[in-house]
């Protein structure tokens, strides 16, 4: 039907365009991605399912599109779905065995929204149980391998969703952000990826939240104007989530046509970054400089000693009272996860409350810095992708860290809940992909989508596949 014979090397804003203009059809990609899982994703091990109906939904996509009946932007366009959402008639696990028999029966409110535009869902994606790690493994479905090198992590939690995209398994994909596991992937595999501002993207009808607010649904693509794409369907107030109908309109955009004053913080005091990390974000910082843009050294101006020291009792608290709500989780949880719990349970309320107090605090005080600076840049990680079956790096640049010591630069913001983007930086020199997140005011999305997009054209040529998605691994 078609003279264009590869479509999996396309984003999902030109398969969209090219389905409109009868250059490609939706049944014709599905079988190439589907084609492509079965050859590449033994090795990576991104999906936890395939959709049986992939091909009947792409069917029916190609029906609507010769009609010129699309249901919205996204007709016919594969995604891929992390296993921490519900998609209807099929398992969202979150990588336990304690919902590994449950089928869900609707979809949630992100994944409707992206299904009633038009979207196909093609599978969902590993994720580390409960979604609580920085690297991507469970006991029901093993290790998730990095496309770039498989002996190292894609890192977590949305580390599936990140592996087949970079793989080219499916053109984009959507994850969770709770403290970074959308940020610090996206970085490790060479994407881009979007935290939203906290209720932008409404949920409704999912799992269980963990982390109070702290976490968002958003995509992951290879490219600025998908994520511009996906984020305009995901986006916007819903009445089944009383907290997306307080966020204003965004009023930032095309600013970014403006000289911006970008607070660039390399360093998080005396916590360690690896140097290959710092010197490639100096060089995204530079090509910000060369944009016109103003970029200061410094230190953030407010303090996060107090979430940091809260962001543990967070899961904690979390999983004991899901456990206490699913009685079965004490017999099918993993063993670290029921430690948490037991930890969880032996906080007072009065502790727990205070800890919500400094993260209103922190709030404020991000808030504040926002009257100084139109975006904040750091890196998007302190450590390289380590090996896969590691839950985090013991080491970084010669200094001893502990579970979150590759995670330092994300989770305030999830605390904070202002919105950021990961950015792909210069790789290290063995390829290794590095990145970088700017942090901007609240629902401030359209200036840092604007941002990442003249960023991303000083790329052009820049952008390279692993070599497993080109059949040389």
């Amino acid at each position: 039907m078609t003279a264009v014979t590869v479509l999996w090397q396309h984003d999902a804003s030109w398969l969209a365009d090219a389905y409109r203009r009868g250059k490609a059809d939706p049944v014709e990609a599905v079988r190439e991605y589907l084609d492509r899982i079965q050859r590449i994703d033994p090795a990576l091990n991104a999906f936890t399912a395939l959709a049986n109906d992939a091909e009947a939904q792409a069917a029916e996509s190609h029906k609507r599109l010769n009609a010129q009946a699309p249901r919205g932007p996204l007709e016919g366009v594969p995604i891929a779905v992390k296993d921490n959402l519900r998609v209807a008639g099929m398992p969202a696990t979150w990588g336990s065995k304690v919902f590994a028999n449950e089928v869900c029966e609707k979809d949630e409110l992100p994944v409707k929204r992206l299904r009633e535009a038009g979207a196909i869902i093609l599978g969902k994606t590993n994720t580390p149980e409960f979604a609580v790690e920085g690297y991507t493994a469970n006991a029901l479905f093993g290790v998730t391998r990095n496309p770039w090198n498989l002996n190292l992590t894609p890192g977590g939690s949305s580390g599936g969703s990140v592996a087949a995209v970079a793989a080219g398994l499916v053109p984009a994909a959507i994850g969770t952000d709770g403290g970074g596991s959308i940020r610090r992937p996206a970085a490790y595999t060479g994407l881009y990826g979007l935290k939203p501002t906290i209720g932008r993207v409404p949920r409704a009808d999912g799992l269980p939240q963990l982390l109070l607010d702290f976490e968002v649904v958003a995509p992951l693509a290879r490219t600025v104007r998908d994520l511009n794409l996906f984020y305009s369907v995901l986006g916007g107030p819903d009445r089944s989530d009383p907290q997306s109908r307080g966020v204003g309109e965004n009023r930032s955009a095309g600013k970014a046509d403006n000289a911006l004053k970008i607070l660039y913080v390399d360093r998080f005091g005396e916590e360690p970054c690896d140097p290959l990390i710092l010197q490639s974000c100096r060089k995204a910082a530079d090509r910000l400089t060369d944009l016109g843009h103003h970029i200061e050294s410094g230190v953030l101006p407010f303090d996060l000693a107090a979430i940091n020291a809260f962001w543990g009792t967070i899961s904690q608290v979390g999983l004991a009272r899901m456990r206490c709500a699913i009685p079965r989780m004490r017999q099918q949880a993993g063993p670290q996860y029921q430690a948490m719990a037991d930890l969880g349970d032996a906080i007072s309320a009065t502790d727990f409350l205070a800890g919500l107090e400094g993260v209103r605090t922190l709030r404020s005080a991000v808030s504040q810095a926002f009257e100084n600076w139109d975006l904040i840049m750091t890196p998007a990680c302190a450590a390289m992708p380590w090996v896969a079956e590691n839950p985090f790096p013991e080491e970084i640049d010669r200094t001893t860290v502990g579970p979150r010591g590759h995670a330092i630069y994300t989770g305030w913001v999830n605390a904070s809940g202002h919105p950021a983007v990961a950015l792909p930086a210069d790789p290290a020199p063995e390829g290794l992909p590095i990145g970088f997140q700017l942090i901007g005011d609240l629902a401030g999305e359209g200036l840092l989508l604007e941002i990442a997009a003249a960023y991303e054209e000083t790329r052009e040529g820049d952008v390279l596949w692993p070599g497993i998605a080109l059949g040389e691994g």
